[in-house]
């Protein structure tokens, strides 16, 4: 072998163009999924100075966003504790949506007879508004706390009912009928088919329920009229809107949207990381 017949192993290995492009794409993409969000909010919050400053609009009709701002850090002690109420009521109602709606799930997906006995009820729970069954809840139980909890879980109880029910039952159908041939019982089934197939369903329903949970405890908030130290970020709205303390108002409006954001973040993070090792929906995609 002579020396023209040697690889020439000093030379720099070949460039997959298409893979670097690949790469510079999900970078930006990253970058974007962080980038946009913040320069649509800034320059919505431009826009809204801009208009109140061209106009203006007096702070109790509309304050500026530097206002605003300035009112939250003023307020915070005040505001920090009704956040606080405020979302023990959202966790406590959202736990006890995750524990009633995924076992009646599975109890239906168990049970033809004892899912077309309860679930006209679950339904009925749904389309009723919460403001009309409040006053009745607050009537029949002593406990503020838990009349509103029960107010929350009832908005948040059925997207984790429905989607879990219905994951339930979208199994394949050919591994159902390998679990057939083989023998398997009924909780064998439901414990390695069933349940994987419906977790992408239930993560998708929690998703649901997290910020649908807190929009049932700012209203049950406001429908008990839960007044001092035990009152939620809904009471200091009720209470700004009656002093005309407009930038108070939008202080609370501010933590009630960073708190559901907040939620949807965690949520999705939950859904990620138990389906991102084998579901489709969590797989990073090739381009």
């Amino acid at each position: 072998m002579t020396a023209l017949d040697m690889p020439d192993r000093s030379a720099p290995p070949a460039i997959d163009l298409e893979e670097l492009a690949r790469l510079r794409r999900r970078r930006l993409e990253k970058l974007g999924a962080w980038a946009l969000p913040v320069l649509v909010v800034a320059l919505s919050l431009a826009a809204w100075d801009w208009v109140v400053r061209v106009n203006d609009i007096p702070h109790f009709i509309l304050p500026r966003p530097g206002r605003v701002w300035s009112q939250l850090l003023a307020d915070w002690p005040l505001l920090s504790q009704a956040l606080m109420v405020t979302l023990r009521i959202t966790v406590f109602a959202l736990a006890l949506a995750v524990s009633l709606g995924g076992g009646l799930a599975v109890l239906f997906s168990l049970s033809r007879w004892v899912e077309m006995s309860l679930f006209p009820y679950a339904v009925v729970l749904q389309v009723t508004p919460i403001v009309a069954i409040a006053p009745l809840i607050f009537i029949y139980v002593d406990s503020p706390f838990v009349g509103m909890m029960i107010c929350a879980w009832i908005v948040a109880f059925f997207p984790i009912l429905s989607n879990t029910t219905l994951g339930l039952r979208s199994a394949d159908r050919n591994l159902e009928d390998l679990f057939t041939i083989y023998g398997a019982t009924r909780w064998q089934r439901l414990r390695y088919l069933q349940l994987p197939s419906a977790m992408p369903y239930f993560l998708g329903g929690l998703r649901i329920a997290g910020g649908l949970a807190l929009i049932g405890a700012v209203v049950a908030e406001f429908a008990g009229g839960v007044a001092g130290r035990n009152g939620g970020l809904a009471f200091r709205i009720l209470e700004a809107s009656y002093r005309l303390n407009v930038p108070r108002m939008f202080a609370a409006l501010a933590l009630i949207a960073v708190a559901g954001i907040a939620i949807f973040a965690i949520t999705s993070l939950v859904s990620h990381l138990a389906l991102r090792r084998w579901h489709e929906s969590a797989l990073t995609r090739e381009r």
